[in-house]
């Protein structure tokens, strides 16, 4: 009887110690995916659900096998909320440990420097792994950047981080502005900005033509800046072809070849280059510009200096065929 007794208790140890080592060994094996997979783990689900979405996703044979080694061998940390990044053949201890603390992945949405508001829209529109719908957002009120988001992330949600960036650099370089500027408010800043955004894409240059817009201001003199026409005509997206006289001439809010001050708003969404030269513009007393024929501009203190140099890129234009 002792034998037999002795031999079901080694038995039971062995049988113990193979159930054991295999649930062990289930935890730490090679996972069923044969390739590398992305699993959304929506925002406030549990163990159970994630489990689920795994195993629909493929990523571990068994969503119940899962969560009962999970519960004795995962650690007691809690599971993230986002898109997950999971390597072909990760073990059910390595999937859950993305979970508990890997990184969410992020993906980018970029708003260039000038862009318009209705092309701020048309490009979260754009974006398949966004949800939901959004309005054109008011024209200046997006900062420029590129912004991460997460798949099934709503548009809304990403178009108010935008907003809200703007609102804090705003908040940050008005009260630092120099002192005697001609903009007296923000809003004031932001139109200034985005017709500067619009005239150049050279850094070296945005302080120069601010102060060049800035001194007109001052003088009375209408901006004449060329987008400010066309901003009424396409909400600030290319024209595609030349302006006309009667575009020219047409009295509006917006048009500053028919009126002096500021446009009555931000014709695009500047960058914080741009805000910046405008509450910093350039020690200078220019009052002109015209391209100079190597994608920058010169500039002139007077109308016959300017006329000059007008005349200097119309040769470049004729030699070039463009007249």
């Amino acid at each position: 009887m002792r034998k037999i007794g002795l031999f079901i208790l080694v038995l039971a140890i062995g049988i113990a110690l193979f159930v054991g080592g295999n649930f062990v060994y289930g935890w730490t094996a090679d996972g069923p995916a044969p390739k590398d997979l992305t699993v959304v783990i929506k925002e406030g689900s549990t163990l159970t659900r994630a489990a689920k979405t795994l195993e629909e996703a493929g990523a571990i044979k068994s969503a119940e096998a899962f969560l009962n080694r999970a519960r004795l061998l995962g650690g007691g940390a809690a599971i993230k909320a986002g898109e997950f990044f999971i390597p072909a053949k990760s073990s059910n201890s390595a999937v859950m440990d993305i979970l508990q603390g890997g990184d969410v992945l992020n993906r980018l949405v970029t708003i260039p420097e000038g862009m318009p508001s209705v092309m701020v829209r048309d490009t979260l529109m754009a974006e398949p792994l966004l949800t939901g719908d959004v309005p054109v957002p008011p024209e200046g009120s997006v900062l420029p950047e590129s912004y991460s988001f997460q798949r099934g992330e709503p548009r809304a949600a990403v178009l108010e981080r935008m907003q809200e960036a703007m609102t804090k650099t705003m908040a940050e370089l008005w009260p630092k502005r120099d002192p005697n500027i001609v903009v007296k408010t923000p809003q004031e800043a932001l139109a200034l900005a985005s017709i500067v955004e619009k005239e150049t894409a050279l850094s070296a240059e945005r302080t120069t033509v601010a102060a060049v817009y800035s001194n007109r201001l001052r003088q009375n003199m209408m901006l004449q800046a060329d987008p400010t026409i066309i901003y009424p005509i396409t909400k600030g997206k290319p024209l595609g072809r030349r302006i006309r006289q009667s575009e020219i001439a047409d009295v509006n809010a917006y048009n500053t070849y028919a009126m002096t001050g500021l446009p009555q708003g931000p014709i695009a969404n500047p960058g914080r280059a741009s805000i910046e030269a405008v509450l910093h513009p350039a020690d200078s007393d220019a009052l002109y510009f015209v391209a100079d024929g190597t994608g920058g501009h010169v500039f002139a203190r007077t109308l016959d200096e300017h006329n000059a140099n007008v005349a200097k890129w119309y040769a470049i234009r004729r030699q070039r065929g463009e007249m």
